[in-house]
């Protein structure tokens, strides 16, 4: 049984303060929406609250839940971590977050789009598949008529219809300027009958159900009709003078300029240059010089904005008399004289603010001298802020001039402008900006009526729009000047409604709109929100969420003109519009056209398929993309009649929603007026008779027809991919391809924005190269001219130019076709056939569409790969095929194939660099001019695809080299093959995929190459998780991406890095030498870090192989891996050590004293973990050396039980070791100084401490020795770390303490070593070497602080108080005293040296100064020679920088972070329930920084150090095996 389809799962990444308010999320019912927390929270107690109602809940809109968390993998981590949200409702949702506190950190909005439904059976109507038609309702004539004219559009294959406003119209007859928001407009209703909002509900259903047809209309929040009764009786919903006093000045001016028309149009300026009728520019310059000498000067409006100084002063005057004092805790430090603006704006009605006044002026005595200066002070300040406002006024009349000039050009001179005539009341010289219903007076007379609030109240401001003006700013509110400034562009037939906050301010214009909205919402299926970018937000928030009660899943459209997509946003998400109008008529030509096309929908051609589950990114708004608006002027006339066929052609293969206009395929020759049309629509004829008729010979909408189910079909069939290809300056071809079936329709349009007749067009059009198979021609068409007369304008009826109309034929096959002169076929390589169109006919106005299948042979070898991709994922079931010739490889399934692969077998196959590689002959693949990739295996390319996949970058240099040759598959299935085995099988499978690969047009490989690889990449990690530990299986994804660390660092090199194990040994592995063919073990050992250290002599390190097995191999279950590691170095001990650079053990160098520490306590993880671990100690130990100085032995040669090994490292370690490496010199070590090659390690009898080491050698893991002559440190190690380093002590603690409880059980022969001392045989008991480390460790380690403490040798040196010391005894005792973050190795490991309060108080001193966003700083960055950045190839004389000398002098190292936190882990428990609690979240959150580190690195790794503050360093390795283990360590603690 195929896979079932998944859930649609989006993810949003929450990151603290990231607000989203202007980001668009775009979402379909059925979707899951998940919140994760980015690593800003992770770790935090964060609440995600939304408004989107819970199940059977009423949506609210300040009505806010939690989501409840969901964690499937328990406690580890917060990766998988999320909570979510079913999408079900339409409509626009917030959500916002906090981090335990009352302050949101972030937030945003998501948008559910709508599911509409047509037709008898209520199917679906995609939103992608809609295509719309605008009508003038007013020019439908009587209700009864609607049918046969609305038909026109159900003929023409439209399945939306937009009406404007069937509401009463105002007295202009504005289709949007309406007189009763909640009355059908009577026009509707035949003589004696009245109609009703049922009758109009009843016809909109029954286009929906029998047409497939859904209606939507307008909403108009704006304004209202100015003769609107219910705005006379409450005028309280309008901007008037007594609500809006702010608004007086421009009222004022507002009558001076009506007044002014009266005069003009009288003939009163004549003489002056103004004549009634405006013809020029001097007309215009004359009405500039009436305006600033006749009009402003005689109105002072300046004077609204003024103090009465006089009186200001003598109130100033008496206060200062009367020995008034300011009160400063109003006033501040620095006192500034306020002006305060009279809130009812009358002439010199401003004051003063008295407060600041006296605060600002203050007389030095009571004298009235002082007091008159005072006085004298203020004046000056009083008229010169007089005087400021003065000029303001003038800025802003010479604003009012330039507009109201500006208005009477267009209006009255230029060309493209109405040129109304003369000026007079019906067109006066501008638009008046408030209503006056009262009788003319002269001009003094009317002012006097704004103190008259019971006249006041009735003068109210029209709308209009303002351009270039903020859209999210209310221009009548106060602050602004746009009325006073003659900048709105006026609609003098509506009011400006004005709402204020909320329902409160005005109950009665709320509650009406409301009822308004409700019956527009019950009746149609969406609405358009008119003037949208003026209407308040926070109406149409509130009524769309009113409509949505009554219709869920409402349609809503909106034009928004912001110049802005993010404010654009704003209004998308706060109001859940669906789709924004686009407009072709936007584009100056048909590139700009094209471009159009593909900004507003589709994927590219030959896109990734996505996953189900994929991160939420931003969207654009959904578009609605029409070939001319209904409130925008004629293509015809701005282009012409031919372009009308090829532009619509364009917009029709938009992937969105598209439309037209009535009228536009009529060829209907001018704008069809929203305010002064009054003619009727033609009606559906089949023999059309008159010009009241029309049917598909009309105009073109034979054409439009052909187009408008060509959208539909490309929509519904699942044709998401787009191209768009510019062929020349006039011809523009898009594709729109479906993913499935890889069909595709091109349409070749010649557009013709110039009319043919005047512009000279090429006679030849360029061929097109259209590859595949041409099935069909869908249609081609063109404008022609016929002899049906010429347009003429009709009275009575909305007529179209009867002289042109479409040729088309639809549906003829290529050679059948007149447009297309020859087509042949030509071969593209073995995989790809293009057919060359030449075109014969492709006149400018000219459209051809062609069906492209893929050639038979593509065709079927897609559906086969289809068909094998299956067991991958449903999606691939559409378009797939059965193999009646299945190759041998692809019969058993994948992951039948892949079970028989060792873990060992899946780091060849997913993993390998270059380094590693090489060692076999190989490399990892090169792309040229690009990059190599990071892995030869599977890893390599999944790293590379993972960011181009999401992104569809088809461009990447990685998808050109796929579509350029088959090289990489080629690599990738013959690197795999040549293993032979199991690994071969897999590369006998890929190499049968990539055969069917090769086959398919080229443009799709890197469709399919990904396809291909994310399903075996897939099944090869559900095989790698299947053979791990149950943590691992049940794991988070952090916790499993750090398993891959195990599989990415453990592996067989082509000579095994490690030495042989004994032949008694069982379930060792065992393959063909690669060399001499004969059998030879092939145990996997662990490499270092990648790249750096993965191969060769540098692969294998002690001290790196045993930090890093607890992690990589224990935790993830991989115990045999473990226990072959630890005995093949068991057998290398010589000198009491295990070798630090392994070298195969031949070229092994004992030079380090802490690895033989970190074996032992892997030996003891191991005994605590693997079940039934303790029989390790019995297996048999090839020793390679059975003595210090032994040639290297055969394995078998010298067996001995792993207990007795174990033994024998005690008992050098207290006798004590002192060597000199054996080939010391130069040939050893190029750097090290003579004296460095002297090796001691030796237990203090006193403290049992062990200790070693000298100053010219750096026996532990901060092993830096100087390299640079220049700044003589080459010889010298940066952290020499002598003495007893407190890791190590912290490690043979543990080791005593683990041996004594072995022996306790039987499962340790030994409880005593025997020594010499002083040529006398001395017996040590391990309880007393126990019990004389617990006595002195905190004794001796702890930095109290205390000067008089007698316990510390060097209190001078104390750097840092409360601290543990990173080691005792040093050569250098102030190196004791640095603060490293070793101690908390020692915490680990051995907690019973520490106390409590003592451990977690060094804690908090580690947190504060060494921990970082990744790494733990290597030194306290107070110590005089901390250094941060490390650069390994610097050469200067910076002794404590050359050459790398800083590599643990600061740079932040990954690895000790998971010992600190596994510390703070232990003594939080112990501290108090808070502490843990405080701690996991500490945890949680620093981790989240790797777990992103480790998700977006293209080595999926952890880095071996960053530089200071988590910076990347380049010289680190970019996964280092212990940075990735002890990671994983901290969440098995957890």
């Amino acid at each position: 049984m195929p896979p079932q389809p998944a859930t649609q799962t989006r993810v949003l990444v929450l990151n603290h303060m990231e607000k989203l308010e202007r980001t668009l999320f775009r979402l379909d019912q059925g979707f899951e929406l998940q919140f994760r927390l980015g690593p800003t929270l992770q770790g935090k107690h964060v609440q995600v609250s939304t408004n989107y109602p819970a199940q059977g809940e009423r949506f609210e809109r300040d009505t806010f839940r939690t989501l409840a968390w969901v964690n499937p993998a328990g406690l580890h981590d917060d990766s998988d971590k999320f909570c979510s949200l079913e999408l079900q409702v339409s409509g626009s949702y917030q959500y916002h977050f906090n981090n335990g506190g009352e302050e949101k950190s972030g937030g945003g909005y998501i948008v559910v789009n709508p599911v509409l439904r047509v037709g008898p059976d209520n199917h679906v109507l995609p939103l992608d598949c809609i295509t719309i038609q605008t009508y003038l309702s007013k020019c439908l004539g009587h209700l009864g008529d609607w049918p046969d004219r609305l038909r026109v559009a159900k003929e023409t294959g439209y399945n939306m219809i937009h009406l404007t406003p069937v509401q009463t119209l105002g007295e202009s007859r504005s289709c949007y300027s309406l007189a009763d928001q909640l009355e059908l407009n009577p026009d509707f209703s035949p003589p004696g009958e009245r109609l009703s909002w049922g009758d109009v509900g009843r016809l909109v259903e029954g286009l929906r159900r029998d047409w497939g047809v859904a209606c939507i209309t307008d909403v108009v929040y704006n304004h209202t009709a100015s003769n609107s009764m219910w705005i006379r009786e409450h005028p309280e919903c309008g901007y008037n003078m007594t609500n809006s006093p702010h608004l007086r000045p421009a009222w004022v001016l507002d009558r001076a300029l009506w007044h002014l028309t009266c005069e003009v149009a009288s003939g009163r300026h004549a003489e002056a240059g103004l004549p009634a009728l405006v013809q020029h520019q001097q007309h215009l310059d004359a009405l500039r010089t009436v305006l600033w000498k006749e009009v402003f000067p005689k109105l002072k409006l300046w004077e609204f904005f003024q103090v009465r100084v006089e009186n200001a002063v003598d109130q100033f005057r008496t206060l200062l008399q009367n020995g008034a004092k300011p009160d400063h805790n109003k006033t501040g430090s620095k006192p500034q004289l306020r002006i305060i603006q009279d809130p009812h704006y009358r002439r010199y009605g401003n004051t003063v603010d008295m407060n600041t006044a006296l605060a600002t002026f203050t007389p030095h005595d009571t004298s009235l001298f002082a007091v008159e200066e005072c006085c004298g002070w203020l004046r000056r300040r009083l008229e010169e802020s007089n005087g400021d406002q003065y000029q303001l006024m003038q800025q802003h009349h010479e604003q009012a001039v330039n507009c109201i000039v500006g208005n009477v050009l267009y209006e009255r001179l230029a060309d493209h402008g109405p040129k109304l005539g003369l000026v007079s009341k019906k067109h006066p010289l501008v638009t008046r900006y408030f209503t006056f219903p009262f009788p003319e007076q002269p001009l003094e007379a009317e002012l006097r009526l704004l103190d008259k609030p019971e006249k006041a109240c009735h003068f109210l401001a029209h709308n209009g729009w303002v351009m270039g003006d903020d859209p999210l700013r209310n221009f009548a509110e106060p602050g602004s000047n746009v009325y006073l400034r003659r900048e709105l562009i006026c609609w003098g037939d509506s009011v400006k409604l004005r709402y204020g906050d909320g329902p409160e301010a005005c109950p009665y214009l709320w509650a009406h709109m409301q009822k308004y909205t409700e019956i527009t919402a019950k009746h149609f299926a969406g609405v358009r929100l008119d003037n949208c970018h003026s209407t308040p937000l926070h109406v149409a928030e509130a009524m769309l969420a009113a409509a949505r009660v009554v219709r869920p899943n409402l349609y809503v459209i909106a034009e928004l003109f912001t110049g802005s997509e993010l404010i654009d946003n704003v209004f998308v998400n706060r109001l859940g519009i669906t789709s924004l109008i686009r407009e072709a008529m936007s584009a100056g030509d048909s590139h700009e056209e094209g471009r159009l096309v593909y900004r507003y929908g589709g994927e590219p051609v030959g896109g990734f398929v996505q996953p189900s589950l994929r991160p939420l990114v931003p969207s654009i708004a959904h578009a609605l993309f029409l070939d001319v608006t209904h409130d925008n002027e004629c293509p015809i006339q701005l282009r012409s009649v031919w372009d009308s066929l090829p532009s619509s052609a364009i917009v029709s293969m938009a992937s969105c929603a598209t439309g037209s206009t009535r009228g536009y395929d009529q060829l209907v020759p001018h704008q069809i007026s929203v305010v002064e049309e009054e003619r009727l629509y033609p009606r559906w004829s089949a023999e059309p008779s008159s010009p009241g008729e029309v049917n598909l010979q009309s105009g073109i909408m034979a054409g439009k027809l052909a187009l408008n189910r060509l959208h539909q079909e490309l929509s519904a069939h699942g044709f998401t991919q787009v191209y768009v290809d510019q062929v020349d300056e006039d011809v523009v071809a898009v594709t729109r391809h479906c993913p499935s079936s890889h069909q595709s329709v091109v349409a070749v349009c010649r557009t013709a924005f110039r009319n043919p007749k005047t512009h000279q067009y090429r006679d030849e059009v360029p061929p097109m190269f259209i590859p595949g198979k041409i099935e069909e021609v869908v249609l081609e068409a063109r404008t022609v001219e016929r002899h049906a007369g010429t347009y003429r304008k009709d009275e009575s009826y909305i007529n179209g130019m009867p002289e042109y109309t479409v040729e088309i034929r639809e549906h003829i096959q290529l050679k059948d076709s007149d447009v297309v002169r020859q087509a042949g076929v030509t071969s593209k390589g073995s995989s790809e056939f293009v057919q060359e169109i030449l075109f014969e006919k492709l006149t400018p106005g000219s459209v051809i569409a062609f069906r492209v299948s893929l050639d038979p042979k593509a065709q079927q070898v897609v559906g086969i790969l289809r068909r094998h991709l299956v067991q991958f994922s449903p999606k691939f079931l559409p378009g797939s095929l059965d193999d009646p010739n299945t190759p041998a490889a692809l019969k058993t399934p994948l992951a039948q194939t892949m079970s028989q692969l060792s873990l060992a077998d899946i780091n060849m196959l997913l993993f390998r660099c270059d380094a590693e590689e090489q060692e076999d002959g190989g490399g990892c693949y090169d792309i040229p001019s690009w990059s190599s990739l990071k892995y030869a295996g599977l890893q390599g390319v999944m790293s590379v695809l993972a960011d181009v996949r999401p992104q569809n970058d088809l461009g990447h240099p990685f998808c050109d080299n796929l579509r350029q040759g088959d090289w990489m598959m080629q690599y990738i299935s013959s690197r795999l093959e040549a293993r032979g085995g199991a690994l071969g099988e897999v590369g006998g499978w890929l190499a049968a995929m990539f055969d069917y690969l090769k086959h398919v047009p080229r443009y799709l490989i890197p469709c399919y190459f990904d396809a291909i690889m994310v399903g075996i990449y897939t099944t090869a990690l559900d095989h790698t998780f299947s053979c791990m530990s149950s943590f691992i299986q049940q794991g988070s994804t952090f916790v499993r991406l750090l398993a891959l660390g195990s599989v990415q660092m453990c592996g067989v090199s082509r000579v095994p890095a490690l030495p042989p194990l004994s032949p008694m040994l069982r379930d060792v592995p065992q393959r063909p030498s690669p060399l001499t063919h004969t059998p030879e073990q092939c145990c996997p050992s662990l490499a270092a870090g990648l790249p750096h250290f993965s191969s060769g002599i540098f692969r294998c390190w002690g001290r790196d192989t045993f930090i890093s097995l607890r992690g990589l191999l224990l935790v993830t279950g991989r115990h045999l891996e473990a226990r072959n590691i630890i005995l093949a170095f068991a057998g290398t001990l010589r000198h009491g050590l295990i070798p630090n650079l392994l070298g195969e053990g031949r070229g092994a160098r004992y030079n380090c004293r802490d690895a033989v520490w970190w074996w032992l306590q892997c030996v003891q993880d191991y005994c605590s973990t693997v079940p039934d671990g303790a029989l390790i100690l019995s297996c048999p130990v090839a020793r390679m050396y059975p003595s210090d100085d032994a040639q290297p032995q055969p394995p078998g040669a010298l067996d001995q039980p792993l207990y007795d090994v174990i033994q024998e490292v005690m008992q050098r370690h207290l006798q004590g070791i002192q060597f000199r490496e054996h080939n010391a010199g130069q040939q050893l070590d190029r750097n090290m100084t003579d004296e460095g090659f002297n090796v001691e390690a030796k237990v203090s009898r006193d403290t049992g401490f062990v200790y070693g080491g000298n100053r010219f050698n750096c026996g532990t893991w901060m092993d830096k020795m100087g390299e640079s002559e220049q700044a003589k440190n080459k010889g010298i190690p940066a952290s020499p770390r002598d003495g007893s380093a407190v890791e190590i002590v912290g490690l043979c603690k543990s080791t005593l303490r683990w041996l004594l409880e072995l022996h306790k059980h039987g499962l340790f022969p030994y409880s005593t070593l025997t020594i010499q001392r002083e040529g006398k045989e001395v017996c040590v008991s391990y309880e007393d070497w126990n019990r004389k480390i617990q006595k002195n460790f905190e004794k001796l380690f702890f930095v109290s602080g205390d000067p008089d403490d007698p316990r510390e040798l060097h209190p001078e040196l104390v750097h840092k108080a409360g601290i543990y010391k990173d080691s005792y005894g040093a050569s250098s005792p102030w190196c004791d005293y640095q603060l490293r973050p070793n101690f908390t190795i020692a915490m680990v490991v051995a907690p019973e040296l520490f106390s409590v309060k003592k451990a977690w108080q060094a804690l908090e001193v580690a947190e504060e100064k060494l921990l970082g966003p990744l790494g733990m700083k290597t030194l306290d960055p107070d110590d005089m020679v901390y250094c941060g950045v490390y650069d390994n190839a610097l050469d200067n004389d910076n002794y404590n920088l050359a050459r790398g000398f800083n590599y643990h002098q600061g740079p932040e190292w990954l690895w000790p972070v998971g010992y600190f936190l596994r510390a703070k882990l232990y003594f939080s428990r112990k501290l108090s329930e808070e502490a843990y609690e405080q701690t996991v979240l500490l945890v949680k959150n620093l981790l989240s920084q790797h777990y992103i580190h480790l998700e977006r690195s293209p080595w999926k790794g952890l880095p071996e150090l960053t530089n200071e503050n988590g910076q990347y360093c380049p010289f680190s390795c970019e996964s280092q095996a212990w940075s990735i283990a002890t990671v994983l360590e901290v969440l098995h603690d957890l």
